[in-house]
């Protein structure tokens, strides 16, 4: 969901996290502004030498609780809660939503598909059921003359953590926010999501690449192969994010038909929106 390749570029790999959205975008000023709460004093000062009064009685200690406290309200949003469910294939992870702490992906491989970079590195990985989706896509794709190519899978917490601290550092919080996850937010930590581009990278993670012909193939079959365009144009206040067209989602060829051709998001379809 970042646009991790055109922006970070050579700059994550010497922070050591990286060699994509459930993402990236251009350039945007945020001004954030904060309030200091006016400083007030009381009225009516206690007396220095006050009446004495009864003791209070011993009050019992309260039991210790047995339920695990929730995180609270975000600026952003509703409070945040933890999936019980974060190797699910139609898992929801977004920024009410996230996964658990250390959370890895059970089963991830390697596609065997074109990428525009050459190193090894976490991003080329997919859960294996993704993956051979993948595969399948790039090959239906091919037939109809689209060469396409894998921009940023897998993501590990640490490298989410880097690459939205980059962000916000460069960018500010307020704009990173509308296409960067929090560390444990994004859809790239479940192995299920791949960022994608035309095999010349031209566009890659970038908002040109819409209204591409990779993109608009994507648009037109990527639910034929069990994916999603998870991030689509005007559902920005529902998905939390700016409109991501590389960024498809696998949920299986049963479930993507449904939501694709239902017009909802995956939020909406699973009525999980807020």
């Amino acid at each position: 969901m970042d646009k991790v390749q055109r922006i970070l570029g050579s700059t994550l790999v010497t922070l050591g996290t990286m060699a994509a959205l459930t993402g990236c975008s251009s350039a945007r000023t945020p001004a954030p502004t904060t309030e200091k709460p006016p400083v007030t004093t009381p009225s009516n000062p206690a007396p220095s030498n006050p009446a004495p009064t009864a003791p209070t009685p011993a009050q019992p200690a309260p039991a210790p609780s047995t339920t695990q406290a929730k995180p609270g309200p975000t600026p952003e949003g509703p409070a945040v809660t933890v999936t019980a469910t974060p190797a699910d294939i139609a898992v929801v992870v977004n920024k009410a939503i996230m996964l658990p702490d250390g959370y890895v992906p059970p089963d991830l491989v390697e596609p065997n598909v074109p990428f525009i970079f050459t190193q090894k590195d976490e991003k080329r990985l997919m859960r294996k059921e993704a993956a051979r989706a993948l595969e399948e896509m790039f090959a239906g794709a091919k037939k109809d003359g689209i060469l396409l190519a894998g921009v940023s899978g897998y993501r590990s917490y640490e490298t989410q953590k880097s690459l939205f601290n980059y962000y916000v550092q460069t960018q500010g919080e307020e704009t990173a926010r509308k296409y960067s996850a929090e560390p444990g937010h994004s859809e790239h930590q479940t192995g299920l999501a791949m960022d994608v581009s035309g095999i010349d990278g031209k566009c890659a993670a970038d908002d040109c690449f819409a209204g591409t012909p990779e993109a608009n193939w994507l648009a037109a079959h990527a639910a034929e192969y069990g994916f999603i365009i998870r991030y689509p144009k005007g559902k920005e206040a529902i998905t939390g994010y700016a409109y991501e067209p590389w960024h498809v989602r696998y949920l299986g060829k049963d479930l993507a038909q449904k939501v694709a051709a239902s017009g909802k998001t995956l939020e909406e379809y699973l009525g999980t929106a807020h």
